[in-house]
């Protein structure tokens, strides 16, 4: 094995001591290529091992650590393939069996002989073959000399590591005791001092030590919850760096990229806003006046907008599209899919008609005839206003002079698409818009570098929707309740999550819900609709639904967003758990966009996951998007909640989004207040800092075309 007389962080693992060659490759699967990495590899747990316990006092399920003499030790067969070995210790308690299932048979046996003295740490079980008493599986042992009372790794808080196959927990400590005290010495700090002082937090070097080694006297609790001084410096790290790079391309994006100043509440959108049957909300006139400040900048705008289902967003995006065509420019609007992009299509076109606005659509569903066509209208300016998906990005689409894009991201597009569809103009206006809340921890890390405004304002007049739980043995209830607001001259909506029978799956089918409601209710005029459906077909039945013509429509998840009947009332959803929090709450906002009090029906089917459980009695409880999101992302996690790695979201290795959400917002402040006093970092007291940045960040956030 290699010794560690090495220098610096930059060090191989190899040259660690106690690692050599084979742990190396152990190690480096587990993405450790030097000592900072292995110093970065934080314990995902923590053993008490401070307090000695007596054996009588233990219970099942407790992690406890004890001392004893061996009293018996040997391999037991269990048949003719299985066999364990055995350790029987005593203190002046009681007995103790500790047992492997895996274990070198000359090792064991030498090395643990009747009359040694061992301490034992590990979780207590019943034991399962004699029926009584007490078993410890695959302990951590370690043998006593005559004179000493524990040995160095009990009567201590031991951190337990995440691991690999071939290296042993022991093993992996030992390693990184080693790495502690040989490297920590080298950390250098690079934080402010004042930043440090104003948080409260601990030097750099001493969070390392403390997290690594913790002193006996620590706290658990905190230990566990990962709120140790030490353990908070390490996560507001990393939050910093996130939001100084943020902070950075902000900074970058309003004095370098050059855009063009529109002069705002031009014609269109005043004939526009004149003639709408309705009031826009105090939240929309607020959300229009910071977008109309800052299409008014010569910076380019680039802002989030994102609000409740039904909060008017479409509107706000419509009225922001007509201030570029005011000002002589194109706009385009994104969609993530073909049938969102269709639906914004549709229910734009009325408006730009009365307004004399020229609106195409361009989606990979045209044929080489009729994008050309479109493609050729865009390019010579006889398009004003383009709705499309990612079709818009492609190279052969050209613009004649795009002004602004509005993307409608629905956590579905990347940080590269939008930079894409950016590139297609001078540098145009952009301005995001998100089909659900987005939680606010997200919010300032993934769209951090952006400005932020939000609808948290229904228009007038919305009712409230009740929502309901019913298991699959109560579905008749569900009907009864669908088919009373029916007798009311009311609409209802049935949604299934897939189209047709599946051999994998027993799911209430689209198909065989419409035929089994066929026989119960005959009286209902139904329709089914789904995405294999044949577009002028399903334009024809959602005519049919909105003109009253049909009274129940049975659909896939095709009317999870962008279709409005004021007079369906009631939407049910088949296998409700089996479904997305964000993408119920979407669904359940097709009703309750008229008059009248509405009602959504989740229909469950067993088994259901505690995990689904939670996502449909969190829609039982709450209609509001903002706690909904929020409720989403503690389920499922960051990663998981955006959808795809390619998100952009920031690559987090000590700190949680959900866990350590309190903590972004002080970052933040310290991050963007420092970044206003040295822009580019320049300051001497910051040299160490901007080396740190551009070493941790630098390549992902893209900053060395920037520092």
């Amino acid at each position: 094995m290699a010794d560690s007389q090495k220098t610096s962080l930059t060090d191989s693992v190899q040259f660690i001591k106690g690692v050599g060659p084979k742990r190396a490759e152990l190690l480096k699967r587990m993405g450790l290529e030097t000592a900072e990495d292995c110093l970065h590899l934080l314990p995902s747990r923590y053993e008490d091992r401070s307090q000695v316990r007596m054996i009588a006092e233990l219970r099942a399920g407790e992690t406890a650590t004890v001392t004893g003499t061996i009293l018996d030790s040997g391999i037991l067969r269990l048949g003719r393939r299985k066999r364990l070995f055995e350790v029987v210790i005593e203190d002046d308690s009681g007995l103790l069996r500790a047992k492997w299932f895996k274990f070198r048979d000359a090792y064991m046996a030498e090395r643990f002989a009747p009359g040694l003295k061992v301490v034992l740490s590990g979780k207590m079980t019943e034991n399962k073959y004699l029926g009584t008493g007490l078993e410890i599986v695959h302990p951590d042992i370690e043998i006593l000399q005559d004179d000493e009372i524990v040995k160095p790794d009990s009567g201590q808080i031991i951190p337990i590591y995440p691991s690999t196959e071939g290296l042993n927990q022991k093993n992996l400590r030992q390693i990184m005791q080693n790495v502690v005290d040989h490297y920590i010495p080298l950390i250098q700090e690079f934080i402010p001092e004042e930043v440090l002082t104003r948080n409260k937090l601990p030097d750099r070097r001493s969070a390392f030590q403390e997290t690594h080694r913790p002193p006996s006297n620590q706290s658990m609790r905190k230990l566990e919850q990962f709120r140790t001084p030490g353990q908070l410096r390490l996560i507001f790290e990393e939050f910093f760096f996130l939001q100084l790079s943020l902070a950075l391309k902000h900074l970058n994006h309003e004095t370098k990229e050059k855009g063009v100043a529109f002069k705002t509440r031009g014609p269109l959108i005043q004939r526009f806003v004149k003639h709408l049957p309705f009031e826009l909300t105090g939240a929309q006139r607020k959300v229009l006046g910071n977008i109309m400040d800052d299409l008014e900048q010569e910076h380019p705008m680039n802002r989030l907008l994102h609000g409740d289902v039904g909060s008017g967003k479409t509107i706000v995006a419509l009225i922001t599209l007509l201030t570029a065509i005011d000002n002589g420019y194109q706009g385009a609007l994104m969609a993530p899919t073909e049938l969102l992009a269709e639906q914004h299509f549709q229910g734009l076109k009325p408006f730009c008609e009365k307004l004399g606005v020229s609106i195409d659509l361009a989606t990979s569903a045209l044929t080489n005839k009729e994008r050309n066509n479109v493609l050729g209208d865009l390019a010579s300016g006889k398009t004003q206003l383009i709705v499309g998906t990612h079709s818009l990005i492609q190279k052969d689409v050209q613009f004649r002079e795009l002004g602004l894009v509005v993307i409608d991201e629905q956590h579905r597009f990347g940080v590269l698409q939008r930079e894409a569809l950016g590139k297609k103009g001078f540098q145009p206006h952009v301005l995001v818009m998100t089909a659900t809340p987005i939680p606010r921890s997200l919010a300032m890390t993934l769209y951090g570098d952006m400005d932020v405004c939000q609808l948290d304002e229904m228009p007038p007049g919305r009712q409230p929707i009740k929502t309901y739980k019913f298991y699959e043995n109560r579905r008749e209830e569900a009907y009864q309740k669908i088919d009373a607001e029916i007798k009311n001259d009311r609409q209802a909506y049935i949604v299934c999550p897939l189209i047709d029978e599946s051999e994998k799956v027993d799911l209430h089918t689209a198909t065989e819900v419409f035929e089994d409601l066929k026989r119960k209710f005959p009286a209902w005029k139904s329709g089914l609709l789904h995405g294999r459906i044949k577009n002028e077909e399903r334009q024809q039945m959602m005519q049919e639904f909105k003109k009253g013509n049909l009274q129940v429509l049975v659909a896939t998840t095709v009317i999870e967003v962008g279709i409005d009947v004021p007079n369906a009332t009631t939407i049910l959803i088949e296998h409700a758990e089996r479904f997305g929090l964000a993408q119920l709450h979407q669904l359940r906002g097709r009703v309750g966009r008229g008059k009248y009090s509405s009602q959504c029906l989740l229909v469950a089917h067993h088994p259901i996951t505690p995990e689904a459980k939670r996502r449909l009695d969190a829609m039982v409880k709450s209609q509001n998007g903002f706690l909904i999101a929020e409720e989403d992302l503690e389920i499922r996690g960051p990663g998981d909640f955006m959808g795809t790695r390619q998100s952009g979201l920031p690559l987090l290795r000590v700190a949680n989004l959900v866990r350590d959400a309190e903590l972004i917002t002080p970052a933040r402040k310290e991050a963007f207040a420092l970044i206003e006093q040295d822009p580019d970092l320049s300051q001497a007291k910051h040299k160490l800092l901007k080396q740190a940045l551009l070493h941790y960040v630098g390549d992902r956030a893209g900053l060395a075309s920037i520092l």
